[in-house]
């Protein structure tokens, strides 16, 4: 599978085209303020996605670990939806705000803030074993966790993506529009 993507990822893609001008001397970026900096943005980012989530994350989380029906799949497609459109939303935002500082390196962290949501799960996961879970012993401990570690690097992962994506979407729209003369 990585050999057949590294194969057709080299014949089927071009060059990136941007869509203005660029020179090849990188411009020199300003300080930023303490609450612009990557960490806090990152924080942001991930809450408030979670926050979006984390009532949805105990039912799921009951149906899986602690042996709980799960009933409510359209209910669960909505919260994900709404997921991905606040991950969107937030990084997009969040890399205007970056943009509008004259700070031009937005790719990695429009991957870490969008995937940033992944931690505050993992940290979901850690309250939802401490609390709720009445899981004992050295086999169900790294059970769960080595498993809920999957699955929270697959959402910082996916997420990451999305807002990479939809950050790219918008950095290409908005100099689309920007006259060169």
């Amino acid at each position: 599978l990585n050999v057949i993507g590294g194969i057709s990822g080299r014949n089927f893609s071009g060059p990136l085209e941007s869509p203005c001008r660029t020179t090849k001397i990188p411009r020199e970026i300003p300080p930023l303020p303490w609450h612009r900096q990557a960490i806090y943005q990152m924080i942001m980012a991930g809450f408030l996605p979670f926050s979006a989530i984390y009532i949805e994350l105990y039912y799921v989380f009951a149906s899986v670990w602690g042996h709980q029906l799960y009933s409510l799949y359209g209910i669960l497609l909505l919260v994900f939806l709404i997921l991905i459109i606040v991950t969107s939303f937030i990084t997009i935002a969040l890399t205007y705000f970056q943009l509008a500082v004259e700070d031009y390196r937005w790719w990695w962290r429009s991957i870490m803030s969008g995937g940033s949501t992944g931690f505050f799960i993992f940290g979901y996961c850690i309250y939802y074993f401490k609390f709720k879970a009445k899981m004992t012993g050295f086999m169900q401990t790294s059970f769960f966790f080595g498993y809920m570690g999957v699955v929270c690097y697959g959402a910082f992962l996916l997420l990451g993506t999305i807002g990479f994506f939809s950050s790219l979407f918008f950095v290409r729209y908005i100099y689309r529009s920007i006259k060169c003369d």
